[in-house]
């Protein structure tokens, strides 16, 4: 459920589901909210944290793809050097 939800809110940016993440979170801690609201915010966390693991996969796939066309580049330098 949680990468479905993250799929169908890509207008949240990560900072801005990170920040709400982070206030979920201290809000489940500090307690005092009935059962219900509870499950809300545990729901509404685990959106949250599927937004946030979306944007880090796609952050982490661009590195690896910037990373592999670098060392692309410095194979292809090296091998006219014979």
């Amino acid at each position: 459920m949680g990468a479905t939800k993250a799929a169908e809110s890509p207008a949240l940016g990560y900072e801005e589901a990170r920040a709400e993440l982070v206030d979920v979170v201290r809000r489940l801690e500090s307690g005092g909210a009935t059962l219900e609201e509870s499950l809300a915010l545990w729901e509404r966390g685990e959106e949250l944290a599927g937004i946030c693991r979306t944007w880090l996969e796609g952050a982490r796939a661009r590195l690896d793809a910037a990373l592999a066309e670098r060392e692309d580049e410095a194979e292809g330098a090296g091998a006219g050097e014979d």
